[in-house]
């Protein structure tokens, strides 16, 4: 492939000859990834291993500085400047100062892409600090293998969850989590829609009221059955109209409760660059786990409602971090920023020692939500998870990946391993085309998730 005019005049400046034939050979060493930071001091260009963590706080401290990611508009401009899909990890490619990570140092050979429309070039330590020259080192990095995020037993999340209140926010631990992190009480209509659930002899009007208590829930519920997305016939004229004849009395039972909840935290003002909204995850979420829950195997398929639930709350936790941790929440957004390869979950456990889906689970268990939702805001990140409601955590996992797939940016992207789709009964080439057809409608899943933003 041919090379990039710009990388090619930095390897001619440091008298480096890469082999034609590797350009576009496989990679065969430790891959780079440079990031481009900037704070009111001045640029940086950092440089280090690929799958690393890049501990931006921890260099902050280092050099007295308030770095964070740049702008996209200035990343765009060197990539218009190169002509390049990506930055490849070169000193000097950006003309600022640059700092490579200690661990850059510890690899016999460093690969190095794009450095061409689908190439690659592989250097050896001698060439690469020619390339180099007199660049700084330090040690800025994080080895996942030395960050645990292995899913514990309930009590051992407790443990952690505590451990982290008490380093982080000097508050006095208590027997109720929601006391401890100082949250309000379980919102009242959760309460009842809780109690409604558990009700062998609820019916439609027993919903209805509970919606029409809470004024804008009532119009929300309107709204929902007159978007687009559902395409009712005819006008929507009130609650009870659109759970009987439009939306359903499972559905409207979780979207309110979804909502309920999510109005029970206040929004965060601070948010890493490139953050899908939280209601617009949610409901990207929710639908994608409703789909893949009706085409599971009726034998194996698990409650239509109390997926598309768990898909609502998915991210519930992230909302439990910024009202918990405030000021290092806006911390963890720095870092999300500049580590978007790699799962948030670790970011957080080595930043604050517990992850939102810890934080998520522990409050869901003591507002008394059903087990299922539960287990699959904890173990959402971990597809090989087995135990009771296993399907849950792991349709929230697949769904994720397979939005990712398709462009919507809600988190890391992994392979999906084709022994889930065995396990959970769906066929991969079914399943794809039906998560075509959901981003297809992302208007109107943008259009709903406008709606909830707004109530």
């Amino acid at each position: 492939m041919e090379m990039s005019g710009a990388v090619r005049k930095l390897l001619n400046e440091a008298s480096i000859t890469p082999d034609p034939e590797a350009l576009n050979g496989p990679a065969s060493g430790a891959r780079l990834r440079m990031v481009l930071l900037a704070d009111d001091q001045g640029h940086l260009q950092v440089i280090c291993l690929q799958d690393d963590l890049l501990d931006l706080v921890g260099l902050n401290k280092q050099l007295g500085r308030e770095l964070r990611l740049v702008a996209r508009s200035d990343y765009g401009r060197f990539l218009k400047q190169t002509g390049l899909p990506g930055l490849p990890a070169m000193p000097g490619l950006t003309g600022w100062p640059t700092l490579v990570d200690q661990r850059v140092g510890q690899a016999e050979t460093l690969v190095l892409e794009p450095v061409g429309v689908d190439a690659r070039i592989t250097l050896n330590q001698a060439d690469f600090r020619a390339l180099a020259g007199q660049v700084e080192e330090r040690s800025f990095c994080v080895p996942l293998a030395a960050i645990d995020v292995t899913p514990r037993s309930p009590e051992r999340d407790q443990q952690q969850v505590f451990s982290a209140i008490e380093r982080f926010t000097n508050l006095r631990i208590r027997q109720r989590l929601e006391d401890t992190l100082e949250l309000p009480p379980l919102p009242e209509t959760a309460q009842r829609i809780i109690h409604l659930r558990v009700n062998p002899n609820a019916n439609m009007g027993d919903l209805v009221d509970i919606v029409e208590s809470d004024p804008s829930l009532a119009a929300q519920v309107v709204s929902w059955a007159s978007s687009s997305f559902y395409a009712a016939a005819g006008q929507v004229s009130s609650v009870h109209d659109a759970v009987s004849r439009i939306l359903g009395f499972d559905l409207v039972m979780n979207l309110a409760m979804g909502l309920s909840l999510g109005r029970a935290l206040k929004q965060p003002e601070e948010h890493p660059q490139g953050f899908v909204g939280y209601w617009q995850q949610a409901i990207w979420q929710a639908q994608a786990a409703g789909v893949l829950a009706t085409m599971m195997p009726r034998g194996q398929r698990p409650i239509f409602g109390l997926a598309y639930l768990s898909g609502l709350l998915h991210n519930f936790g992230y909302l439990v971090l910024a009202h918990v941790f405030p000021p290092h929440f806006r911390l963890a957004c720095r870092n999300w920023e500049v580590n978007p390869h790699i799962d948030t979950s670790v970011v957080e456990q080595h930043l604050l020692g517990v992850t939102r889906e810890q934080l998520a689970a522990e409050l869901m268990h003591n507002w008394g939500m059903p087990d299922e939702v539960i287990v699959a805001l904890r173990y959402q990140k971990s597809p090989g998870y087995h135990g009771k409601h296993d399907t849950y955590p792991r349709l929230l996992w697949l769904g994720r990946q397979l939005l990712n797939e398709r462009g919507l940016g809600i988190g890391a992207r992994a392979p999906i391993p084709e022994a889930l789709y065995s396990e959970l009964g769906l066929d991969p080439e079914s399943t794809a085309l039906a998560f075509d057809d959901l981003v297809a409608s992302k208007d109107a899943v943008a259009a709903m998730a406008g709606m909830m933003g707004n109530s």
